[in-house]
């Protein structure tokens, strides 16, 4: 396990904040992670960053204000004792965990941790979805039900995914926070705009970003692009991302005969640098809260189409100019939303999102100050 210094204090008491996350250059909840961890005030906080799965090797490149920790434990499941360790070392006023099976092992280590140390767990998919579509245990919602009552406050992403977790688990609304996640609006237009196009032929250009696994309906997708293509016979999509289903979603586009249609760019990190010359991008996820990616294609002003996949996107994304929404979670309706987008914009055209403002860098990390600072007053006696 490699521990990083401390930063030094500035000359006041400072709350210390120890943010957890698997590990860095993942999906939308390690880019959270990464902005709070940046944008945090050093001036009221001593920011450490904990990397479960990863050593510290390579992160030089960080501000002196924040300490990382590289666990380096093989996986999450087996990070107990080098969590415990990291905790009892740093004493934090407060953790924030920021990805469910993250979230139940540091509910779980709660009884072994200093008494002063409040946990904040992030929730990103809304759980009722999750337990229908992924392939959790049986025993996931019990583990919900008895773990996520004991953080100080549960994040969620939008106010459906906070009501459906009240729903689902019991947990009272008091402790459930709505926080919009943080996106660095100007840093991705000024990249992408940097950026030359990377495709290549005439298009139209289709972009889709994210894990390669069940609940991303990357098999939605391509079922939708074969129909696509009946249309438009040069479209062709890029999916970033890697994942267990890559090997079968490579079956699937040559069973559909568009293989010669469809890139595995495999992880991207950022996806910006597919930003320009992409004709849209596609959100197909049978269920989401509300991912980064879909928030930074808005950013960069990308037409979006996408499958309802929870009420938060829903309500983002109604009525939209620049926004179409699949009418069901299927390929035939995803299908019929993208054929009805590139029917309706001129190739190249981009779109202002007024949306995307709400979740400004700076008002998101204004909000998660206002909470930290409200969690921690409510320890004291």
């Amino acid at each position: 396990m490699s521990l990083a210094k401390t930063p030094s204090s500035p000359g006041m008491q400072r709350a210390r904040i120890l943010l957890l996350i698997p590990h860095l250059g993942g999906g939308g909840a390690e880019r959270v992670a990464a902005h709070l961890a940046r944008g945090l005030s050093s001036d009221k906080y001593e920011v450490h960053l904990g990397l479960v799965t990863q050593t510290g090797a390579g992160l030089e490149e960080w501000p002196s204000t924040v300490a990382l920790h590289g666990l380096g434990a093989p996986r999450v499941r087996a990070a107990a004792l080098r969590l415990l360790h990291c905790v009892w070392q740093l004493e934090p006023d407060l953790i924030l965990s920021g990805i469910f099976h993250l979230n139940f092992l540091v509910l779980l280590l709660r009884p072994f941790f200093p008494r002063k140390t409040r946990l904040l767990v992030r929730q990103n998919a809304t759980v009722s979805a999750a337990l229908t579509f992924e392939n959790h245990p049986r025993f996931t919602r019990l583990l919900y039900r008895l773990l996520y009552r004991h953080a100080a406050r549960v994040i969620c992403q939008t106010p459906a995914t906070a009501e459906d977790l009240a729903a689902e688990l019991g947990i009272a609304r008091q402790r459930l926070a709505v926080l919009d996640n943080p996106v660095d609006v100007e840093e991705i237009r000024r990249a992408a705009s940097a950026q030359p196009s990377l495709w290549t032929g005439p298009g139209p250009h289709l972009l889709a970003v994210g894990r390669l696994a069940r609940e991303k309906g990357f098999d939605l997708l391509l079922r939708a692009m074969a129909a696509v293509r009946r249309q438009f016979p040069n479209a062709d999509l890029i999916l970033a991302g890697d994942g267990p289903q890559r090997t079968p979603l490579e079956s699937a586009a040559r069973a559909l005969g568009i293989e010669d249609a469809v890139r595995f760019a495999g992880r991207v990190d950022p996806p910006y640098a597919y930003f320009p010359g992409a004709a849209l991008f596609v959100l197909s996820s049978r269920h989401e809260g509300m991912p980064n990616a879909l928030l930074e294609a808005a950013a960069a002003g990308l037409p979006i189409v996408a499958l309802p996949a929870s009420q938060g996107i829903v309500d983002l994304l109604r009525g939209q100019p620049g926004a179409w929404l699949a009418a069901d979670l299927s390929a035939e309706a995803l299908a019929s939303a993208l054929l009805a987008a590139l029917r309706d914009f001129q190739p190249g055209q981009r779109f202002a999102h007024p949306f995307i403002e709400e979740f400004r860098i700076e008002r998101a990390l204004e909000n998660y100050e206002h909470l930290i600072d409200e969690v921690l007053r409510e320890r004291q006696p």
